[in-house]
Formats: C-alpha cells, sequence, structure tokens
C-alpha cells in the first residue's frame, strides 16, 4: 500500500485548495461531458483499532478487494490502497485525517476554511467536572446524569480498560430497577457517544473486555474548584 503524510498537505493546503477549485470549475463546465470511472471510499481505522479487532490494515485491505472479487470478478485489480499517517496526538476523527491526507477537495476546503478563519470558540471537548457538563465544540452536549457518570468514570481510570459489569456496578446501584445489565450498557455508550459526535473515538471499545478511555489532544478536563 502507499503511504500518504498529512504533515505534506498541511504545509501546502493553500495551493492545493485553489487547484481543486480550478477542477471544480472544469469538471462543472456544461461544454465538458464527465462519466463515473470509480469511486473513492475513505476508512477511518487506524491501527489500534485494527489490532483490538484481531485483524490489521492489510488484511482490512485484502478483505475489501476480496469482496469485490466476488461481486465484480477481476474488479479487485482495479484498486489501489493508501495508508494515510499523522503525527502522534495530532488529533481529530480519523476519517478526516484520512480524506486530508488523501486530497479530498472537500476536506481540503474545508481545512483551509478552518486555517483562516479566527474561531473565538474552543475546539474539542471540555470536560467541566464541576458543572458535572461537557462542551463539544463550545456547545453544550446535554448528556444525562448518567452519561456523564459513565464519561467521567472512564476518564478517571484512563488508559484501563472497564468490563461492561463493572460500569454497570459502580455507575449504577445495584438496587436501582432501571439499571441496565451488561449487554445494553451498550446502548448507553452509543448514545453517549452520539452526543459527542465528532470525538466519538476517545471512548474505545475493547473487544472481549469493555470500553477504554485514551488521552487525545482536544479532549480537556477540567477539575473542581473550590
Amino acid at each position: 500500500m502507499a503511504i500518504a503524510n498529512l504533515n505534506n498537505y498541511r504545509n501546502t493546503h493553500r495551493p492545493i485548495a485553489r487547484t481543486t477549485n480550478t477542477v471544480k470549475k472544469i469538471v462543472n463546465s456544461p461544454e465538458i461531458q464527465s462519466e463515473a470511472r470509480g469511486f473513492a471510499l475513505y476508512v477511518g481505522i487506524d491501527e489500534q483499532q485494527a489490532l483490538d479487532a484481531g485483524v490489521t490494515l492489510t488484511e482490512l485491505v485484502k478483505a475489501l478487494r476480496g469482496t469485490l472479487n466476488d461481486l465484480i470478478p477481476g474488479a479487485g485489480a482495479e484498486t489501489y490502497a493508501a495508508v494515510a499517517l499523522a503525527p502522534k496526538g495530532a488529533g481529530g476523527r480519523n476519517v478526516d485525517v484520512v480524506r486530508t491526507a488523501l486530497h479530498d477537495p472537500r476536506a481540503l476546503d474545508q481545512l483551509v476554511q478552518r486555517t483562516d478563519t479566527n474561531d473565538e470558540t474552543e475546539d474539542g471537548v471540555v470536560v467541566d467536572l464541576s458543572r458535572r457538563r461537557v462542551l463539544v465544540n463550545g456547545e453544550n452536549a446535554e448528556l444525562t446524569q448518567k452519561e456523564f457518570e459513565l464519561l467521567n468514570y472512564l476518564i478517571e481510570n484512563q488508559g484501563e480498560t472497564i468490563s461492561r459489569r463493572e460500569l454497570v456496578e459502580l455507575v449504577w446501584n445495584t438496587d436501582d430497577a432501571s439499571a441496565p445489565n451488561d449487554r445494553t450498557i451498550d446502548v448507553h455508550i452509543r448514545r453517549l457517544r452520539g452526543k459527542i459526535a465528532g470525538f466519538e473515538d476517545i471512548i474505545r471499545t475493547i473487544r472481549g473486555g469493555g470500553y477504554r478511555f485514551d488521552s487525545h489532544p482536544d479532549v480537556h478536563v477540567e477539575d473542581y474548584q473550590i
């Protein structure tokens, strides 16, 4: 597989953006007929996520090519795979990093807009422990009490895999009739991730283990203030 490095495109994003705008004008010109010659599927799965699931990125590529061959014999040979690299701690959603590193026009336009706009709103996730609230890009995520406690417990045990049973026992009172079981805890995690859209990756699913919170440069935890 080829390798695309995010840094290369960040350092030259302005000329690239102008180039893509020119291409758009040419493609959208009524004088030019166009046809679909293929498509790009950006997969935002990092190495660790693949390993946690018991596979590698290379195996995933081979499996996708195998599916293509099953649907259209020989189509697997008409594919090209490239791995997107980014500096450790660069932050952001995996799929956005992949799109930018692999030169997706819309992703590059968004990168230019973010660079050129002086936004007073703090990007990322802010976990305000004293006010028991979570802000996502400056907006209140409106977490329920239990959703906040779930996130807070995972943060307190950063880097450790917490089993579903432990989450149920420590976040919910064992006498609470509304307490979920080991399986329905996944529903609560899914709702929590939905409210921090764009930063879902901070809560990792560990296959056969449970869940884990990993440190993230765009996630800030504000301690209690007295």
